[in-house]
């Protein structure tokens, strides 16, 4: 794809922005408190914005709306709007616990509420899956895109992506990525709404948004609909009712990474009105990504390998290529670049966070000082980064399924585990630590056994309506319901083992007195607003 002086001069302007602006923001992070938590002084737009930015990266971009552009079309976007009602929960029920227990991490409440094993143990698991699923998705679909695009060699444009990410993430800590963010999430959301824009047009030879609307849902069909059929391989309709929910609370809750941003709001107010903020902007992303996907699934159905659409990960790069004039592609690829880079420094700076306080600050050195500290966060994003791009090339083995695939089915591995542990603890109050530490072991085997064909079959022949069965006789459950299945039984797990020996006493938390726990009269509102338009969208496209 042919480049103007234009396009190279904005993609320099981009980067030099983002790198500018997030290394002045906080050139003054010296503790740590100030490098992972931003010295606790982010407020609701930052929040929000930097919330959508650290999620919405090259995996929603190729992944989400390759799958939109393949078998499952717009009800890809169930993640999107089901995620809008999950954080309207986190917002009242997660963020006020956290915040005041005033903790650095996620996998630090844990030991909170259990003990120090639970604790190491959800830092363990966070630390595999950061480093061996999430950066390696983000850091390859980034380079898929910017390959497909202009025809880069795929792993000089990984390391690319890597570098450019770690650069800002090493230097400033959380406070460099919430203001990248800003820009980011900002030129990720207009860049997609500029492909919109131009798919819509070229949808009728008269071009033209409202014919161009119109000419789409007649020829989309089929994939428009969000209820799919209980045979569906990926996303049948008992998902949308059970296993959906799994990924989701875990993700937005308690997936470090997505709330190290809001463990950093000033206030629980302005915490609470950041996490309503990026609700309603997950309600607006299936618009700009999964409906492209979907028009390139309609307009290039060959370059997406035919009907069968072998090649639906490149969906998003091939509308990129075809339809956004010269002068634009320099700001495509500059927002699709930050998108990756966003997500990618989110996740460094977690891993890195986790790391240092849950592992390096409690059994390799605990007088470390604040400089010690801020050294070793520095060092394991470089360090992660690197294990990410060497493995990142790997990914393009088609057995993979696909990058959105492959991040949310190897996340069963821990996310039944860690959601049920949470829950349970907050629900039963005398939960003891043993039944948190059961469940997030057993969640390994128990998910990891529902992959073999044997025993979705026995599953499939006792509860029909849990997946479906080939004429073969090959059983298939979905594996958002092989993570209700697992998460069901964790629950029992941590029942049975409640039941035997119950704490004697329930767990007094800690309090962090010195933080504004004041609640804002707008954010019941808010969420009910939020629900109530994310159900509207739901029966306008069943």
């Amino acid at each position: 794809m042919s480049m103007t002086f234009i396009d190279y001069l904005s993609i320099l302007l981009f980067v030099a922005a983002v790198l500018g602006v997030s290394m002045y923001k906080s050139r003054r992070e010296k503790n740590s408190a100030e490098y992972f938590l931003a010295g606790r002084t982010a407020t609701w737009w930052l929040i929000g914005f930097s919330l959508i930015a650290a999620n919405i990266s090259t995996e929603q971009f190729v992944g989400m709306s390759g799958a939109g552009a393949g078998n499952v079309g717009l009800a890809i976007a169930s993640y999107e709007w089901v995620a809008a009602i999950t954080l309207v929960f986190v917002a009242v029920f997660f963020l006020p616990r956290f915040l005041s227990a005033g903790i650095f991490t996620i996998p630090e409440y844990l030991e909170y509420r259990y003990n120090a094993t639970a604790r190491t143990i959800m830092s363990l698991f966070l630390m595999v899956v950061y480093v061996c699923v999430t950066i390696v998705a983000v850091v390859y679909s980034g380079g898929l895109t910017i390959h497909a695009i202009f025809d880069w060699p795929l792993v000089p444009s990984i390391w690319l992506i890597g570098i450019l990410a770690a650069a800002y993430t090493v230097f400033g800590g959380l406070k460099a990525v919430i203001w990248a963010d800003l820009i980011q999430g900002s030129a990720l959301i207009l860049g997609g709404a500029i492909v919109l824009f131009f798919g819509l047009h070229a949808m009728t030879p008269e071009g033209g948004i409202i014919l161009g609307w119109e000419t789409f849902m007649a020829q989309a069909g089929e994939k428009m609909h969000m209820s799919l059929p209980n045979d569906h391989p990926e996303l049948p309709f008992t998902a949308l009712l059970f296993g959906i929910w799994i990924p989701n609370f875990y993700y937005w809750g308690l997936n470090q990474y997505i709330t190290q941003r809001t463990l950093a709001s000033k206030s629980l107010s302005e915490g609470q009105k950041g996490i309503l903020f990026a609700a309603f902007l997950k309600l607006l992303i299936p618009f700009v990504i999964v409906i492209p996907g979907i028009m390139a699934w309609i307009l290039f159905k060959n370059e997406l390998g035919g009907a069968g659409g072998t090649a639906k990960d490149a969906a998003y790069p091939v509308m990129i290529r075809h339809l956004i004039p010269q002068g634009l592609r320099g700001f495509m690829l500059a927002a699709l670049a930050g998108a990756v880079m966003s997500s990618l420094a989110s996740m460094l700076n977690s891993a890195s966070t986790i790391f240092t306080m849950d592992f390096f600050k409690r059994y390799i050195r605990r007088t470390a000082s604040e400089r010690q500290l801020v050294f070793v966060g520095r060092t394991t994003t470089v360090l992660f980064v690197v294990i990410g791009c060497l493995i990142a090339p790997m990914l393009a083995n088609p057995r993979f399924g696909g990058v959105f695939h492959y991040i949310q089915d190897f996340q069963g591995f821990i996310s039944p585990g860690i959601l049920t542990a949470f829950v349970f603890g907050l629900v039963v109050k005398r939960t003891p630590a043993a039944a948190a530490i059961a469940a997030m072991i057993a969640n390994v085997p128990i998910y990891g056994a529902l992959h073999f064909s044997v025993v979705q079959a026995a599953i499939v022949g006792a509860l029909p309506f849990l997946g479906s069965m080939s004429a073969e006789g090959v059983a298939n459950i979905a594996f958002l319901n092989q993570m209700a299945i697992t998460a069901i039984c964790l629950t029992i797990v941590m029942a049975i083992v409640t039941a035997i020996k119950p704490l004697r006493e329930p767990v007094v938390m800690p309090e962090n007195k010195e933080f504004d726990m004041s609640h804002s009269s707008a954010v019941p509102v808010a969420g009910v607003v939020i629900i109530a338009v994310t159900i509207l969208l739901y029966y306008v496209f069943w």
